[in-house]
């Protein structure tokens, strides 16, 4: 026992020689392998900068060098291509009116509310007509007298009794109080306040027990026929819409789709917004209110023979604008004009000819006289 604590000291001491010549060996390579990171990396550049030297002064080295790029294609397209200003619209209708009141009194019912459909004829108001009721009760009883009187003054002048005048008074009495009474019943008739047509009531501008006079406003009334859509234009379209172009409309809120034409064009520009009104003629359809946002679509522009491309894979420089095309499992830049742009297709002016192999994914990865490689999808 007393010989194994003896050789502890030595033991120990072995240990600590071996563990620091092992940290010595790993600091060691871990310098080596940092030097050998060093030299790679500058030969690396040295390659590449030779390279690059190399592909400037022979282009078949070039050629040679690149790598293929994977690559998807699109093909150019020839044929119809249609462009659309597309706007948002509002319906509105040519029924949209001011009832007003027509005689003076107080108001004893409104039996409306607002955004209440009424069909027409439907009573919107009543207002109190006392006096007008007094008045054609007056007037019939002085009617039955004149009534009377004129009968006998006609009696005796057929019978030759009595003078012309007595029966030209006895009549002329007896007709003026007839047009009187009727002139009251229209009067009390307007009492009542009914719809002119079938519509919705806007706004109510009365209340109950409020006095009003003739001409007052009552109720704005839209009616449910005669609808139209309205829009605003930028003031460059003008001259390229006219009354008559086709119009494809659709009403988000209601999944409905139509075609119809433009009805109106504005001869004015808004100073404030730089447009100007066009209005589209919009057939009687169900699910259609007045105010209903809409969205338009104005052909403006056709062309039967066009060339087109996706929009996207147009690229520019400071030469103009330029496409890649695919020749030979090469790729090529092609300099084209570009014309109208719609639904994420751009015609082509200049430089394509409709049937050429079009670099899709990868565009931007390759460059002029790349070696690609085409995947299927």
């Amino acid at each position: 026992m007393k010989l194994t604590y003896k050789f502890l000291p030595l033991i120990a001491l072995a240990f600590v020689a071996i563990s620091c010549a092992t940290e010595d060996g790993v600091e060691a390579k871990k310098a080596e392998l940092e030097q050998l990171k060093t030299q790679s990396n500058e030969i690396t550049n040295q390659i590449k900068a030779l390279e690059a030297e190399l592909m400037t002064l022979d282009p078949e080295f070039a050629k040679q060098n690149h790598k293929s790029i994977l690559i998807t294609t699109a093909n150019a397209k020839k044929g119809r291509f249609e462009h659309y200003v597309e706007v948002t619209g509002s319906v509105l209708s040519k029924k949209n009116v001011i009832i007003s009141s027509e005689t003076s009194g107080r108001i004893l019912e409104v039996p409306v509310s607002e955004g209440q459909r009424i069909a027409k004829g439907a009573v919107l108001a009543r207002i109190d007509a006392e006096s007008i009721e007094r008045n054609i009760d007056e007037l019939e009883n002085s009617l039955s007298l004149a009534t009377t009187l004129f009968e006998k003054q006609e009696r005796l002048w057929n019978q030759q009794i009595g003078t012309e005048v007595q029966y030209l008074e006895a009549k002329n009495r007896k007709e003026g109080l007839e047009r009187n009474l009727a002139s009251a019943r229209t009067n009390l008739d307007k009492a009542e306040v009914r719809a002119p047509f079938s519509g919705t009531i806007e706004t109510i501008d009365v209340r109950l027990g409020e006095l009003v006079q003739p001409g007052m406003s009552m109720f704005q009334f839209v009616g449910d026929s005669d609808l139209f859509i309205e829009a605003d234009i930028s003031e460059s379209y003008v001259g390229v819409l006219k009354k008559g172009d086709s119009v494809n409309v659709s009403f988000p809120s209601v999944d409905e789709d139509l075609h119809t034409r433009v009805s109106s064009v504005g001869a004015i520009i808004n100073p404030n917004n730089r447009t100007f009104k066009v209005e589209v003629f919009l057939p009687n359809l169900p699910m259609v209110k007045p105010n209903m946002i809409s969205v338009l679509k104005i052909q403006d522009y056709e062309h039967n023979d066009a060339v087109t491309v996706p929009s996207y894979l147009i690229l520019s420089d400071n030469r103009g604008d330029y496409i890649f095309v695919v020749e030979a499992g090469v790729a090529k830049k092609k300099y084209v004009e570009r014309g109208k742009t719609y639904d994420k297709h751009t015609e082509i002016l200049e430089g394509l000819e409709g049937n050429e192999v079009l670099v899709d994914k990868g565009f931007r990865e390759v460059g002029d006289n790349f070696n690609v490689n085409i995947v299927q999808q």
